[in-house]
């Protein structure tokens, strides 16, 4: 197979906003270094670490909702998910689905030519795992949304599916990170999780995931998205904030609440958990600052867990369900890649459900 030496690439130069992202033609295709692969990618999905890495949404000094433009606000030594800055310019996108198209020293040419997806966690291979000692594909190095790519031979996770690439690439981010959370809080089927933002990828993932388990899944969406959020197999749906959501919960047990969304109602959710119940969350999607009474959390004596880095078998695991029809993707729109802006602005409004890909 004959390589071109450039590639069309949407770049990101800065933090900010989306004119930061800027469309190249002729930016040079990467090779493959020592235990590396190079990918040609087949599809590329959107996720709020994007986002947040761009707008410098990590910083302490942005108390903003995710997406808002508090890029303004950002400190120099704190912007990227990690604590440290990151290096621009850098192209973004970490859910890549693609072909192994050549392989760098030390790995074994029989990989190319396998499909794979992203294991989005560039892990020590001497302490994979030191969470200290983590970065994450399209932060701390380049990602997918380009036509190549290289990642270490260890993240390129080969899948075998008749899924198309679209749908493949709605899996690694939300997915893993879903499979994370119901992994640190130990959900099993004796659980009832009440799960909020359920019609986004991390959401429905979560729904799938938890029912996977065996538990009870209570989702929460807007009324509009509530058909689309059915079919993700929930026992019971609710509107996104109920006027008293304690009262909806007559009869039930709420053991786990897996929350990527945060912000004003964040109180409420901890209210209805059970005694002795767990909180997970991997996200704040309508804003980060909280507010909580210490009361709540020691005299029913909960547990809160946050969940980043994910434990090496996650993404094992994930693959297994996908191969075996376990989970199913929730594809919401494909745009080309040409289109990221308008991509990612869908995205960061919400209107959908599910996952967005982007396609070379």
């Amino acid at each position: 197979m004959t390589l071109p030496k450039t590639m069309r690439a949407m770049v990101t130069m800065g933090h900010g906003g989306m004119e930061q992202m800027v469309m190249r033609t002729d930016w040079p295709r990467p090779d493959p270094g020592d235990g590396e692969v190079l990918v040609q990618i087949g599809a590329c999905g959107l996720n709020n670490t994007d986002v947040n890495t761009r707008t410098g949404w990590y910083s302490k000094a942005v108390s903003a909702a995710t997406g808002s433009d508090g890029y303004d606000d950002v400190g120099q030594n704190d912007p990227s998910w990690g604590g440290a800055p990151i290096v621009f310019p850098r192209i973004q996108g970490a859910d890549a689905c693609g072909r192994i198209v050549a392989v760098g020293a030390g790995v074994d040419p029989g990989r190319i030519g396998e499909r794979i997806i992203t294991d989005n966690w560039l892990r020590d291979p001497g302490d994979p795992l030191n969470k200290d000692k983590t970065g994450y594909f399209g932060s701390e190095c380049d990602g997918g949304f380009a036509e190549y790519t290289v990642m270490p031979s260890a993240n390129a996770r080969a899948v075998v599916s008749d899924l198309s690439d679209a749908e493949l690439a709605t899996f690694s981010c939300s997915y893993s990170t879903a499979e994370g959370m119901l992994t640190r809080a130990g959900v099993t089927g004796a659980d009832t999780v009440l799960v909020p933002g359920a019609s986004g990828g991390v959401g429905g993932a979560l729904v799938q995931l938890a029912k996977r388990r065996g538990a009870r899944v209570i989702a929460m969406a807007s009324e509009t998205k509530h058909a689309e959020v059915a079919t993700l197999g929930p026992d019971v749906i609710l509107p996104r904030m109920p006027d008293n959501l304690k009262s909806e919960f007559t009869g039930e047990r709420i053991s786990v609440v897996a929350d990527v969304v945060g912000g004003p109602n964040w109180a409420a959710l901890i209210d209805v958990l059970t005694r002795g119940g767990r909180y997970t969350c991997s996200g704040a999607i309508a804003g980060p600052i909280v507010e909580l009474d210490l009361r709540t959390l020691y005299l029913r004596d909960l547990t809160f867990t946050g969940s980043t880095v994910i434990d090496p078998e996650v993404m094992t695991n994930l693959i297994r369900y996908i191969e075996a029809g376990e989970i199913k993707p929730a594809l919401a729109a494909t745009y080309p890649l040409e289109d990221l802006h308008a991509a990612q602005t869908a995205f960061i409004e919400k209107t959908h459900t599910g996952n967005i890909v982007v396609i070379p």
